[in-house]
């Protein structure tokens, strides 16, 4: 096993970069129809899951979270930097872990640690659809800022017609500030 490189730590969570290691567990969850159903990617091969992880180790964005029990690796929250102090924020979870807080519990982690380090501002974008997206963002104190009517299209249908979808945009600011 390589050396972890660890980001946080909560009570259930180890939050760290990724390593070769979680081959398996990254597949386990990105090849689930229903846990990439709003992502811009359909599920993938074990072998293109293969090539994500190859990416995954190599950024600082892309965050692990195992679980210390098991250490399972659970999913990821991702944490991009862009212009004027701001991190976009986006998870994705294993399906088997909905519903335990482990979303939650880990983008607090990560929202309270980059708001000590200076960010001003945190958004995520989500599919209207995807309430229980939504909803964490609103438990986590973001603000909805933003609603894009048919504003973004990831697929085409049969006949090559654009698929358009709808756009939220939450923000949450550092209340040290």
């Amino acid at each position: 096993m390589e050396n972890k490189i660890i980001i946080a730590e909560t009570k259930r969570l180890i939050l760290r970069k990724y390593q070769q290691e979680d081959l398996q567990d990254l597949y386990e969850y990105l090849s689930d129809r229903e846990v990439v159903e709003y992502e811009p990617y359909k599920p993938l091969t074990f072998d293109e899951t293969k090539e994500n992880l190859k990416w995954r180790i190599g950024t600082d964005e892309m965050i692990a979270v195992e679980l210390k029990q098991s250490r399972k690796m659970i999913g990821n929250v991702y944490m991009g930097k862009r212009e004027f102090e701001t991190l976009e924020m986006g998870y994705v979870f294993n399906r088997n872990c909905w519903g335990h807080g482990y979303a939650a519990e880990s983008c607090r982690t990560l929202i309270r640690q980059a708001f000590s380090n200076g960010i001003h501002r945190i958004y995520a974008e989500c599919d209207p659809l995807n309430e229980r997206s939504w909803k964490l963002l609103e438990a986590l104190g973001f603000q909805r800022e933003a609603y894009f009517r048919k504003n973004v299209y990831f697929w085409k249908d049969e006949n090559g017609k654009v698929i358009w979808k709808d756009t939220y945009v939450y923000a949450k600011l550092n209340a040290e500030e």
